[in-house]
């Protein structure tokens, strides 16, 4: 992590809610997913990434949110670099939130963000007080306070969709099976012959067909998913020797490596901030 760069990270107990305050300048993340909600501001600079299968530019005051599961990345392409506030909003705490907001009516499917990106004062204002609130460990009605604020700026960018059925294409079949046969295995050091045994194709097949369909080889997916664990159980307090040898990792610093790539903090010092607890 270049010099200049700097991350800064806080966990809220009661909602489970990540908030990340960052500076970056050059290049800041390669293409990676999360497991929850983003919805964060750009305080300063030009924020660049890449998402949906386009490209964003997010300016001071642009908002930009995020589902679970969406590839993205992330540059400075201006001097100066960017800077920004971050809320990672659990799924199961928005669902549940925004089901009680709604009191008896019911919805199916899982909240959507109509678009990546929004220029919308108010939600930018919610967005940093929520931020604000809970990096700054206030009191808890305070935080809970400014997080229904934030709900309520959120609910003119949210649609309630039912699930869609997937689409066949040429490669669902082998895309699906081999992202089910990732997930099933991802403590283990999964090779591309594996992949291409449980779906009976090539390995080749394999690799054209989950990229097409997911976005990313099978490799970059499988990483994400053993960082995505990775930060759980850090969060936890579990150590990161022990995090690498259970994810199939050579070890610490092999673990450590593409933690930092993905996001832009060691895992000994993300354990820190969830924790409090001494790398």
């Amino acid at each position: 992590m270049a010099s200049a760069n700097w991350v800064e990270l806080s966990k809220d107990k009661d909602s489970g809610i990540e908030t990340i305050h960052a500076h970056f300048e050059g290049h800041a993340y390669d293409p990676h997913w999360h497991d929850s909600y983003l919805v964060g501001v750009t305080q300063y600079g030009l924020q660049q990434f890449s998402c949906r299968r386009q490209k964003h530019q997010s300016l001071p005051g642009k908002v930009f949110m995020l589902e679970p599961g969406e590839i993205h990345d992330g540059d400075a392409v201006q001097p100066g670099g960017f800077t920004y506030q971050m809320l990672y909003l659990d799924p199961h705490w928005l669902s549940r939130e925004l089901a009680a907001r709604r009191g008896s009516l019911s919805f199916a499917g899982d909240p959507s963000f109509e678009n990546t990106l929004a220029q919308d004062p108010q939600l930018a204002q919610a967005t940093s007080l929520a931020f604000q609130a809970l990096h700054g460990k206030e009191l808890r009605i305070v935080r809970q306070t400014a997080l229904d604020g934030l709900l309520s700026a959120l609910g003119g960018h949210l649609t309630w969709q039912p699930p869609q059925h997937e689409k066949s294409t040429p490669w669902s079949r082998v895309s699906h099976q081999t992202r089910e046969y990732l997930h099933a295995h991802l403590h283990e050091d999964i090779g591309l012959e594996q992949l291409a045994a449980a779906t009976g194709e090539s390995r080749f097949v394999v690799s054209r067909a989950f990229k097409a369909e997911f976005g990313l080889p099978p490799h970059a997916y499988l990483i994400q998913l053993k960082l995505t664990r990775a930060r759980e159980w850090l969060a936890l307090g579990r150590t990161p020797a022990a995090v690498a040898a259970d994810l199939g990792f050579a070890d610490q610093s092999h673990l450590g490596r593409w933690f930092r790539r993905a996001y832009q903090l060691t895992p000994a010092h993300y354990r820190r901030l969830c924790t409090n607890l001494p790398d």
